[in-house]
C-alpha cells in the first residue's frame, strides 16, 4: 500500500482560514527513496525516471533535535533580508523532520508584512522540489482545473486580504521524511516618525538546532542610526550584534539552542515575535536623493528643519453603540493626549456622531488652553450608543471647512484635514459606501484631506481607504485592544506636523518614462515621499530634478543634479546589495499606484483598463496580486496547487444592524430568555395550574388592552380588559422603592364597531428615577431622555443603546427589550396594521415577567401584583358557551365569577399570536385590582401613582 503524502497549503489573515490543497498520493520517487532510509534520511543522490533526486547531506549532522512529543524536529530556521535603499528581500526558511514512525502534519506557518508581495515559495520534500509560476489568475482555475478533471493530485489555495497576513503549509509527511520550506517576498520599508522599520515576524513554533536571523542593509545615502530594540524580550538581551559602516549595516541573531529555551529545563522555545530593525539615513540636500541604476532612477524625498503650517482639523469619531467599552475608553484617552499636542496656530473642532451628528462647535475655534481643556471635557461626557450614520457625519466635516474657507477664516497656507474614526459599517441614513464616497468627493474641497482611523475588524476597510485614497489621505486599521489609545496617537503624530504642501516634480521629458505619481497634497515632517521611473542612461549622462513646494513662509524650488553612473561602482562592489533594487522599488510603487486608481475609478471601461495593465505588470515582475494566482508544481507538473486572492466576504456585521455593543453578533444579546419564548400548544382541559414555562410566565397587556396576569405561585393566568377613553394614561408600575415607573398612554381605533371605540396603547413611557432616565416607545419612534440629553431611534432600526447600565434593545419592525441589569425588564411589541384599514391602527403591547425585582411598595395595574394575592378557584361550571366554563374566584376577600378562555401572547407571532389558558375577569378587573381601574389614570407620561 503507498504511503500517502498530502498538502494543506494555507493563506491566512489573522486566523482566517485559506489555502487549501490536497495532493492525494505521494509520488513514486518518494515512495522508492523511503526504502534507501538511513538513520532516517535517503543515503544518497538518486535518480528515477529520469529525474534527479538531490543529495540531502548539505543539511550535515541532524543529531541532537530537539523534538516535541510529535517527533517532529526542526533543523534549522533561518531569516535572510536584504535592504537595499529600502527595498527590503526577505527570505524565510525552514527545515523539519518527522522522526516518528508514523505519518504526520509537518506545519509551516509564518507571517507577511501587508502590502509585501510574495515572488516564490519553493517546497523540497526527500529532495524533490516543489516551484512556483505566476500566471493570470483564470489561467491558472483553467490549468488546476483540467489537472484535477485528469485525476492528478491538485489543490487550491485561496486567500483573503485583512492587515497580518499569513503563510501557512501543512504537509502530511511519512516517517523519515524531511522537507524543506522556503518563501521569499519583497516590500518597500516606508519612514514614519523618522524613522525606517523594517518588521520581521520569527515564530518558528519549536526549538531550532541553528537558528538565524541575519538582515544587510545597503543605503548608499549614508546611515545615520541603526537601532535593534528588545522586540522579543528581555529573554534575548544581549544575543543580537550590529556591525555599522558609513553606508552599510549587518545585524545577526543566532540564539543556541540553549539560549532559545524558555526556561533551562524547557523543551518550548522563547522565540515568539518580530523582530525589529530601525534606521535612518543622511541627507545633505533640500531637493532630496535622486539614485538612478540599470534604467530607472528612485527619488526620495524627506526635507529636515522646515516650520510647520498651521492646520485646520476637524475630529470626526463615531460614538455608536458598537465602542462601547474598551474602545471608547481608549479613544477618549487618546482624544485627550491629542488634542493636548495641538499648536497655538491650529484651529479645530470636534464631531461625534451615531445615527445623529453632534457639534462640539460649528465652527472651527483656536487651540487656545481654554478650548482644548473644554473639548477634553466634553470628549469625557460621551457615552456610546445608536446607530452609525457616516455619510451625515462626514458632510457636515466638509461643511464647517468649506464654510470656514468661504468666510475667509483659513489661513491661504494652512493644511486643512478631517480624521475620521470609526468602528463599523453605516446603519443609519444613506447606507450604500459609493453613494457615501460620491458624497463627500463632490463635497470636499481640493485643499482638504480625510484620514480614516478603522477599529478593529467589523469595520469595512477597503472602503475607508478607498474614501481616504480618494480625498488625498490615507487610511490605518487601528486593533481594538489595550493598545487602541497608543496605535491612535501614533497614526497621529505621523499627519501633526505638515511642512509642505502642493509639492510637486519635475524631471525632463524627453529623458524619462512611466513616471510614478509625481504630485503630492501634503508632505508630513518625519515621513517621505518617493518618485520612481524609467530613465535613458543610454544617451543621458546627469539627471536633473525640479521640486516645487509651498512652506509656511515661502514658495520653494529645490533642484537636485546627479550623474546617472554615479551609483555603478558601488553597487558593483558590493555582493549583498539587490542590482534589480530600482527595477522592483518602481514596480512596487507602480502596482501599488494602479490598485488605488482602481478602486476610485469612475468608470467601468477605465477600471478595465488599469485591471490590464496591474496584470501585465504582475505576470512582468513574478508577483501576486489580486489579478494572479501562483502555480506551485513539481518538475514532471503532474502534482498542482494554486494559490489566488478572491475578494471573500469580510468578517463581522452585516449592513442594516445597529451594532451598539461592544460585541454583539446577533440582536439578542441582552434580551432576557423570556423574551424570546418557544410557542406552545394549549388545549382545554378542566381548571388546571398552568404549566411554568416561558411563554406563559408573565404578565402582559395587549390588543384592546388585555391584561393578562401571571401569578407564579399558584401557576395561574388571570386576565381582565380595561375600557377607557383615547389620551388617558394608565399606571401599569409605579414602584418609589426602586423609583421605577411604568405607563401607558391610550388611543382609539379610526372609528367605532358595534358602538364600541376599541382603545390600546400608542404610547409608554419608562421613568427610572434614580438613574434620571425617561425612556419613551411609540409605533413611530424610541427614545432615551437623560436630561437635556437625547438620542431616537425609529422602529427600521436594530441595535442596542446602553446608558448608565440601562440597556435598550431593538429589533426592527418587531420590539423593544429594556432591561436594567440585572433587576428588570420589560419588553414592547410593535403591532402594525394594514395603513389604509378602515377601523384598525398600530399599537403597542407590554410584557413583564414577575420576576422583576419590585420593592414591597409597588403598585399599579400590574405592579401591585409582585406581591402575589392568594387565590382560590372553585364551583366550576358551564358557561353560556360550552368551551367557556365558569368559576368562582375567591381574591382580597372578594368572591368573583370568572369564565376560563384564551387570550392572546404575541411575543411569537405577531400576526395570529400564541392561545393562553386563563381565568378572565369581568368589569375592567374590578375585585381583582385593588379599587376602580380609574384609580391608576396618572395625569403624565411619566407619574407616579399618587398613593390613596
Amino acid at each position: 500500500m503507498k504511503h500517502l503524502l498530502c498538502f494543506l497549503v494555507l493563506f491566512l489573515i489573522s486566523g482566517v482560514g485559506s489555502f487549501d490543497l490536497v495532493i492525494d498520493e505521494i509520488p513514486d520517487e518518494v515512495e522508492n527513496l523511503i526504502d534507501l532510509e538511513i538513520d532516517g534520511f535517503p543515503s544518497s543522490s538518486k535518480t528515477r525516471n529520469g529525474r534527479y533526486q538531490r543529495s540531502t547531506s548539505d543539511w550535515g549532522y541532524v543529531g541532537d533535535l530537539v523534538e516535541d512529543d510529535d517527533k517532529i524536529g526542526l533543523y534549522s530556521y533561518k531569516v535572510q533580508s536584504t535592504i537595499t535603499s529600502r527595498l527590503a528581500n526577505t527570505m524565510i526558511q525552514a527545515k523539519m523532520v518527522n522522526n516518528a514512525k508514523r505519518s504526520q502534519h509537518i506545519v509551516f506557518d509564518v507571517q507577511v508584512p501587508k502590502g509585501a508581495f510574495i515572488d516564490n515559495f519553493t517546497m523540497d520534500v526527500n529532495g524533490i522540489t516543489f516551484t512556483s509560476k505566476i500566471r493570470e489568475k483564470s489561467e491558472a482555475r483553467k490549468m488546476y482545473s483540467q489537472a484535477k478533471a485528469k485525476g492528478k493530485a491538485a489543490g487550491i489555495v485561496r486567500s483573503n486580504a485583512l492587515d497580518m497576513e499569513n503563510f501557512k503549509t501543512e504537509v502530511n509527511v511519512p516517517p523519515g521524511t524531511r522537507i524543506q520550506f522556503e518563501l521569499h517576498y519583497h516590500e518597500m520599508i516606508r519612514r514614519k516618525l523618522s524613522s525606517y522599520e523594517h518588521v520581521i515576524s520569527v515564530k518558528p513554533g519549536r526549538l531550532a538546532k541553528h537558528m538565524e536571523v541575519d538582515v544587510r542593509i545597503i543605503e548608499p545615502q549614508g546611515l545615520r542610526y541603526v537601532h535593534v530594540p528588545n522586540s522579543l524580550g528581555d529573554h534575548f538581551d544581549g544575543i543580537t550584534t550590529i556591525s555599522k559602516g558609513e553606508k552599510k549595516a549587518h545585524v545577526s541573531f543566532k540564539p543556541t539552542m540553549a539560549q532559545q529555551r524558555k526556561c533551562p529545563s524547557c523543551s518550548s522555545t522563547a522565540v515568539d515575535g518580530n523582530f525589529v530593525v530601525q534606521y535612518d539615513v543622511n541627507r545633505e540636500t533640500t531637493g532630496g536623493e535622486l539614485e538612478i541604476f540599470n534604467g530607472y532612477f528612485i527619488h526620495f524625498f524627506a526635507p529636515e528643519n522646515l516650520d510647520p503650517l498651521p492646520k485646520n482639523i476637524l475630529f470626526v469619531i463615531d460614538v455608536s453603540g458598537s465602542m462601547w467599552g474598551l474602545k471608547m475608553k481608549q479613544t477618549i484617552e487618546a482624544m485627550k493626549a491629542i488634542l493636548s499636542e495641538l499648536r497655538a496656530a491650529d484651529q479645530f473642532s470636534l464631531i461625534d456622531f451615531n445615527h445623529n451628528v453632534r457639534c462640539w462647535r460649528d465652527n472651527l475655534v483656536s487651540a487656545t488652553p481654554a478650548q482644548v481643556e473644554d473639548a477634553k471635557k466634553y470628549i469625557q461626557t460621551i457615552h456610546p450608543n445608536g446607530g452609525t450614520n457616516i455619510n451625515e457625519a462626514l458632510l457636515r466635516a466638509t461643511f464647517i471647512l468649506n464654510e470656514a474657507q468661504n468666510l475667509g477664516m483659513l489661513d491661504p497656507n494652512s493644511v486643512s484635514m478631517i480624521v475620521l474614526v470609526s468602528d463599523g459599517d453605516p446603519t443609519v441614513g444613506e447606507l450604500k459606501l459609493t453613494t457615501i464616497q460620491k458624497n463627500v468627493k463632490q463635497s470636499i474641497k481640493d485643499e482638504f484631506s480625510l484620514f480614516c482611523l478603522g477599529i478593529g475588524f467589523d469595520v469595512d476597510y477597503d472602503f475607508l481607504q478607498r474614501i481616504a485614497t480618494d480625498n488625498r489621505g490615507m487610511a490605518q486599521r487601528i486593533f481594538g485592544n489595550q493598545e487602541t489609545s497608543a496605535q491612535m496617537k501614533n497614526f497621529y503624530n505621523q499627519v501633526s506636523t505638515p511642512l509642505l504642501k502642493k509639492i510637486q516634480f519635475n524631471y525632463p521629458q524627453e529623458s524619462v518614462s512611466d513616471v510614478t505619481q509625481s504630485s503630492f497634497h501634503n508632505y508630513f515632517g518625519g515621513s517621505e515621499i518617493v518618485v520612481a521611473g524609467k530613465v535613458d542612461t543610454e544617451n543621458l549622462q546627469h539627471l536633473e530634478s525640479v521640486v516645487t513646494a509651498t512652506a509656511a513662509n515661502a514658495e520653494l524650488v529645490m533642484e537636485t543634479l546627479r550623474d546617472v553612473e554615479e551609483l555603478d561602482g558601488f553597487m558593483k562592489k558590493d555582493k549583498y546589495a539587490d542590482p534589480e533594487f530600482t527595477r522592483k522599488l518602481w514596480a512596487y510603487l507602480t502596482v501599488n499606484q494602479m490598485l488605488a486608481e482602481r478602486n476610485t475609478a469612475p468608470t467601468a471601461a477605465l477600471k478595465r483598463n488599469i485591471t490590464k495593465s496591474i496584470l501585465q505588470m504582475s505576470l512582468d515582475h513574478h508577483i501576486v496580486t489580486p489579478f494572479t494566482a501562483m502555480l506551485i508544481e513539481n518538475a514532471e507538473k503532474d502534482e498542482i496547487m494554486l494559490a489566488d486572492q478572491p475578494k471573500d466576504p469580510r468578517r463581522g456585521c452585516c449592513p442594516g444592524t445597529l451594532g451598539l455593543t461592544p460585541n454583539a453578533p446577533n440582536n439578542n444579546k441582552g434580551i432576557p430568555a423570556w423574551a424570546n419564548v418557544t410557542a406552545v400548544p394549549v388545549s382545554f382541559m378542566p381548571e388546571q395550574r398552568s404549566p411554568p414555562v416561558s411563554s406563559l410566565s408573565i404578565n402582559r397587556v395587549d390588543n384592546d388592552p388585555h391584561f393578562i396576569i401571571h401569578l407564579p405561585k399558584s401557576q395561574r393566568n388571570i386576565c381582565f380588559n380595561i375600557n377607557s377613553e383615547p389620551g388617558k394614561i394608565l399606571n401599569l408600575v409605579s414602584d418609589p422603592g426602586t423609583g421605577v415607573v411604568v405607563n401607558g398612554q391610550l388611543i382609539g381605533a379610526k372609528k367605532t364597531e358595534n358602538k364600541k371605540l376599541n382603545t390600546y396603547f400608542g404610547k409608554i413611557g419608562f421613568y427610572f428615577k434614580n438613574k434620571g432616565l425617561k425612556v419613551e416607545i411609540t409605533t413611530e419612534t424610541i427614545t432615551l431622555k437623560d436630561g437635556s440629553y437625547g438620542i431616537t431611534l425609529t422602529w427600521s432600526d436594530t441595535g442596542h443603546i446602553l446608558r448608565k447600565q440601562l440597556l435598550i434593545s431593538v429589533k426592527k419592525e418587531s420590539n423593544v427589550t429594556v432591561t436594567v441589569g440585572e433587576e428588570m425588564s420589560f419588553m414592547v411589541l410593535l403591532h402594525r396594521v394594514w395603513k389604509n384599514h378602515p377601523v384598525n391602527v398600530d399599537f403597542l403591547g407590554i410584557y413583564i415577567p414577575p420576576e422583576n425585582q419590585l420593592s414591597p411598595e409597588a403598585h399599579g395595574l400590574i405592579g401591585q401584583f409582585a406581591s402575589e394575592p392568594e387565590v382560590y378557584i372553585h364551583h366550576q361550571r358551564p358557561g353560556q358557551a360550552p368551551e367557556k366554563p365558569q368559576a368562582t374566584m375567591e381574591v382580597k376577600g372578594n368572591k368573583l365569577t370568572v369564565t376560563r378562555g384564551l387570550q392572546k401572547d404575541y411575543r411569537t407571532d405577531r400576526v395570529l399570536g400564541t392561545d393562553v389558558q386563563c381565568w378572565f375577569v369581568h368589569n375592567s378587573g374590578k375585585g381583582f385590582i385593588d379599587g376602580h381601574y380609574k384609580d391608576y389614570l396618572v395625569p403624565h407620561l411619566y407619574s407616579f401613582l399618587k398613593k390613596p
